[in-house]
C-alpha cells in the first residue's frame, strides 16, 4: 500500500511540474518557489539557511539509505 502512494505523490509531482515547466508562468515551478521561500536571489542569509539544509539533508538521507538507519 505504501508504494503505491509513494508512487502516486511521485506521478503527480512529475505531472505538476511537467504542466509548470512547459506553460512557462513565473513561480510555479518547485526551484522557483523554493528560491522565493529562502530568498536566494536577494539574501545571503537565505542563501546559506538553504545551502546548510540542502548539504545537511542530502547527507543525512545518503546515510539512511546506505546503512538502513534512522
Amino acid at each position: 500500500m505504501w508504494t503505491t502512494i509513494w508512487l502516486g505523490w511521485t506521478l503527480a509531482f512529475a505531472v505538476f511540474e511537467t504542466i509548470a515547466l512547459t506553460n512557462r508562468r513565473d513561480e510555479d515551478t518547485l526551484s522557483e518557489n523554493i528560491r522565493r521561500l529562502f530568498r536566494t536571489r536577494t539574501s545571503k542569509v537565505g542563501r546559506a539557511v538553504f545551502t546548510v539544509g540542502w548539504f545537511g539533508f542530502s547527507g543525512w538521507f545518503l546515510l539512511h539509505i546506505l546503512t538502513e538507519t534512522m
